[in-house]
């Protein structure tokens, strides 16, 4: 099978199967990127909180987001 056959597999599937399959990939990549990877999301959860802190970004309660995702890509 072909990387574009299972590409074009995998995005048939419903959201929570892709969510799955994409964190599974994620998870069989090298140690050391897996590293920077952790690195980068943490970065990244850093200044979201800095943001939600300083007032620049409004929180959405989380039934309220998941709603609005459904919506939108349901």
């Amino acid at each position: 099978m072909e990387v574009e056959e299972i590409t074009e597999e995998a995005l048939a599937l419903p959201s929570e199967a892709r969510a799955l399959f994409a964190d599974r990939l994620v998870e069989s990549l090298d140690p050391a990127e897996e590293g920077e990877f952790r690195r980068l999301w943490a970065a990244e959860a850093q200044q979201r909180l800095y943001d939600l802190r300083a007032g620049t970004v409004q929180a959405i309660p989380g039934d309220e987001a998941l709603t609005a995702l459904r919506k939108k890509y349901g």
